[in-house]
């Protein structure tokens, strides 16, 4: 279905060169399930790539795909895998701004990002906090979400990277574009009216104020002035039952308050396949939900099916969005 939509341009980063990041890269470009659904760029420098192909036994010269290089790995020996590195840490943030950048140019449809490690890139004396924040920053964005989506059911989160002091202290508008922001990613993964179900902040959504008065106060409100603009939502739900009635087939997607109340549900239901959307941008990124894995770094044995779902996911929503675009008139 997917390659009948057509065939974009897809950018690659592969995170830290230290970590399994090129190794799920090349691992997934080396499978019949996506090498030919797009035309796949690797942001990523050659030395890095080179060296993961010699640790997994994979010939580099059969991997269809463009590399577009920074130079910041000029040679195999500049680093070992497995290690925590500055170098590295910049590398792949280094690796994430020319993907972006590519996207905004209109180079590539959509851009995929390996993992990287937030301590690395703080080593090089940079400031972050996430991938999903800096691409947001390098797009100029104001406000970004997350979402979490597989097979089974799609996560959208009002907050993420907050601690959960500051997380609970929602608001109506945070809420209601965070709504908005996942009915528009819905439409982009092929659902036309999607099922949209809020969960509440505290225990039973509140049981009507006896656990606290979040759910009257700011998520109702937030939830009838979507409807108004014909979001097909409801809720909230209490958060200990909703996402069972949701993988269960009632609901498309699940707007979560806070990272973990999200995380959770999503990574039990299936982790291997859960794929990381970047919404509230002006491009298209998708990422795979795993962090780097030093402890298994140059060893062949990372698995690279989150790798192959975010890829997927990416051609995906960047073909309906190739298609929904309206015809120059040159």
């Amino acid at each position: 279905m997917i390659a009948a939509l057509g065939k974009p341009t897809i950018a690659i980063s592969i995170g830290d060169p230290a970590g399994i990041g090129p190794e799920v890269v090349t691992k997934a470009l080396s499978s019949c399930e996506v090498r030919d659904l797009a035309n796949w760029i690797i942001v990523g420098d050659r030395a890095a790539i080179e060296k993961t192909c010699r640790s997994c036994g994979i010939d580099a010269t059969s991997i269809r795909a463009e590399v577009r290089q920074s130079m910041a790995i000029r040679d195999r020996a500049q680093y070992q895998f497995g290690e925590l590195s500055a170098e590295c840490g910049k590398a792949a943030l280094g690796y994430v701004g020319i993907a972006t950048e590519m996207c905004m140019k209109g180079e590539a449809q959509a851009m995929v990002t390996g993992p990287l490690s937030k301590e690395a890139v703080t080593m090089s004396g940079l400031s972050f906090s996430g991938h999903t924040e800096y691409i947001a920053e390098l797009c100029g964005a104001e406000e970004s979400r997350m979402m979490l989506s597989n097979k089974t059911l799609r996560v959208v989160h009002v907050s993420t990277h907050l601690s959960l002091r500051k997380a609970v202290e929602v608001s109506t508008a945070r809420i209601l574009r965070t709504i908005e922001l996942g009915n528009e990613a819905m439409q982009l993964l092929g659902y036309e009216r999607p099922r949209i179900a809020v969960c509440g902040l505290n225990p039973h959504a509140g049981e009507h104020g006896l656990f606290g008065d979040e759910e009257a106060l700011r998520i109702t409100p937030a939830i009838e002035a979507a409807r108004s603009k014909e979001v097909l939502v409801d809720g909230p739900h209490s958060p200990d039952t909703i996402f069972l009635r949701a993988a269960r087939g009632e609901y498309d997607m699940v707007v979560a308050m806070y990272h973990d109340q999200g995380h959770i549900a999503m990574k039990l239901i299936d982790f291997e396949h859960t794929v990381n959307v970047t919404l509230g941008i002006p491009i298209i990124r998708t990422s795979v939900d795993h962090g780097t894995a030093f402890d298994i770094a140059g060893m062949n044995k990372a698995d690279a099916q989150n790798m192959i779902a975010a890829m997927t996911t990416a051609v995906g929503m960047a073909a309906r969005k190739l298609e929904r675009r309206p015809p120059r008139n040159d």
